[in-house]
């Protein structure tokens, strides 16, 4: 994942920042408890396309 897009991209709900998570491939918006999925390098930045995060996952 390029580190110049990481740090340009926001929550596309929020506005907010984004933790990368490179071993599952992620990017977490913790205030709206969201993962946005990468693939094949390219973040999808879609609320229809992120998972919701469970109450146990830590964020």
């Amino acid at each position: 994942m390029d580190v110049k897009l990481l740090e340009i991209l926001v929550c596309p709900l929020c506005k907010g920042p984004l933790v990368y998570r490179k071993d599952q491939q992620e990017l977490i918006c913790k205030p709206d408890r969201l993962a946005y999925p990468i693939r094949d390098g390219i973040p999808v930045m879609l609320e229809d396309e992120a998972r919701k995060l469970s109450a146990e996952e830590d964020v």
